[in-house]
């Protein structure tokens, strides 16, 4: 079972590292400094894109409108981190 509790925990890093990822990604896009119309730029912006939109789209339908701001990302982030301190404080359980 312990290894039920590492594969978890290992799902949870990935998904921070593409959300970080995605994150980064929007503000170089936004600031010119990567080019949306590059083959494999674009590629990446529309893959990470549908990976994550499942995770931010019910978020952004409860979250109010804050004028341009996506608030999403960072409250599948506490989410996240939420989960792994739950799985750490009962990683008895796995064992």
């Amino acid at each position: 079972m312990t290894s039920l509790y590492e594969i978890l925990m290992l799902i949870l890093g990935i998904a921070k590292f593409l959300i970080l990822a995605h994150f980064v990604m929007s503000w170089l896009i936004n600031f010119q400094v990567l080019n949306i119309r590059q083959p494999l730029v674009a590629q990446v912006w529309h893959g990470l894109n549908r990976l994550l939109e499942p995770l931010y789209g019910p978020i952004r339908r409860l979250l109010p409108a804050m004028g341009g701001i996506d608030l999403s990302p960072l409250v599948v982030l506490i989410g996240i981190y939420a989960l792994e301190i739950i799985l750490r404080n009962n990683v008895a359980a796995f064992l």
